[in-house]
């Protein structure tokens, strides 16, 4: 039987309607202590009543001093359990299901946003930092770990359906794995094996604190797209290392901030042939693990998408620029997948976030 983009797929023992995903991708719509919003959680329930099978929070940090952006979400602390709720009631409400993602930004904040050094795994200066960082001890690190771990408890109190990691984009996950930012000689740091050591610690924490059916994800870069970071062989040893742990799904991503043209979010995608930019990276790790592989990165058109599963590069396709301009897509691809999504890929709709207090497309509001 052919497959196709509108299957019922699973990741562990969780079933969504479809093979779409509204990939993470943050919003600016929470309180300055990260208390999610009312507006977010309409936001999320519009995206499921729109018919992503789904959705992905914006990036929500662990601790204080994970956090990167204004309006961020935040999961460190009980006390945000009752609203955090709210997300995957509305999200349920409209059909959907809904994952949590978990990060610290490491060295990719600033003091000004947390008021004190940011931390990462080793004090370089370096393009994806805004200042030099302080190295974190091997305390530490037992500490972020421990973080991780209460973030995904509290996902699941709250009533997520699962939680992804954030290993990509230049956050602290990405950083230990990249030898660009992690200039460690000790245990954590040097070989592969060692690189990979806090995100194996911080993937088995997580697990033991929500048990062993709660779905667990990674977000992971499968190439920074900078001299002499993290790159594809290496990325492919992490994802067959993280399937033997027991991890649930991985979405294959790449760049970070510093890449320039190679960074997450590209502009100019006008055409087919600029689509699915991170594709042949999800094909080089889907040939050597047999869990669920989402690919982002540029997508637009149900007949890239199609090839794409055919083919055997992904089972799930991940986007969301597309969907803040139409949150209905996926509805509108059942009824006609001849349509092209309109987004430009012109990235306006991330600067009223900052400015407004929450991401929009800035065409549609000024027509």
């Amino acid at each position: 039987m052919n497959k196709t983009l509108f299957d019922t797929v699973a990741i562990g023992t969780l079933k969504m309607a479809n093979r779409f995903v509204r990939s993470a991708t943050w919003e600016g719509m929470c309180e300055p202590d990260g208390t999610p919003t009312r507006r977010l959680a309409q936001f999320y329930a519009r995206l499921a009543r729109g018919g992503v099978g789904l959705i992905i929070t914006g990036y929500t940090f662990v601790r204080p001093d994970g956090k990167q952006l204004p309006g961020k979400m935040g999961i460190h602390s009980d006390a945000l359990i009752p609203a955090l709720a709210a997300l995957p009631h509305a999200v349920h409400e409209a059909g959907g299901r809904v994952f949590c993602q978990l990060v610290h930004a490491g060295g990719q904040t600033s003091s000004k946003t947390i008021g004190t050094t940011p931390l990462a795994p080793s004090s370089v200066s370096n393009p994806n930092f805004p200042e030099t960082p302080r190295e974190l001890s091997e305390e530490d690190i037992a500490a972020l770990v421990e973080a991780f771990a209460q973030g995904a408890r509290r996902a699941k109190e709250a009533g997520f359906d699962g939680v992804q990691l954030h290993g990509a984009h230049g956050y602290l996950i990405n950083q230990f794995l990249s030898p660009l930012t992690n200039r460690r000689s000790d245990r954590y740091g040097g070989s592969l094996l060692n690189r990979m050591r806090f995100l194996e610690e911080t993937f088995l924490a997580v697990r033991r604190a929500v048990g062993p059916g709660y779905p667990v994800t990674i977000k992971l870069n499968a190439a920074d797209n900078l001299p002499g970071a993290l790159e594809i062989d290496d990325s492919v040893r992490v994802a067959i290392r993280l399937e033997e742990m027991g991890i649930d799904a991985i979405e294959v991503s790449s760049g970070t901030a510093a890449s320039g043209d190679l960074s997450p979010v590209r502009q100019g995608i006008e055409s087919e042939e600029k689509e699915a930019y991170n594709a042949p990276f999800a094909q080089s790790i889907k040939k050597k693990i047999n869990i669920p592989v989402m690919v982002v990165g540029g997508l637009r058109s149900c007949s890239v998408m199609q090839n794409l599963l055919r083919d055997g590069v992904a089972d799930m396709f991940a986007l969301s620029r597309p969907l803040i301009r139409e949150p209905d897509l996926v509805s509108r691809w059942r009824q006609d997948p001849t349509h092209r999504a309109t987004c430009t890929s012109c990235n306006g709709c991330f600067r009223p976030g900052l400015k407004e207090g929450g991401i929009y497309c800035v065409l549609d509001r000024k027509g």
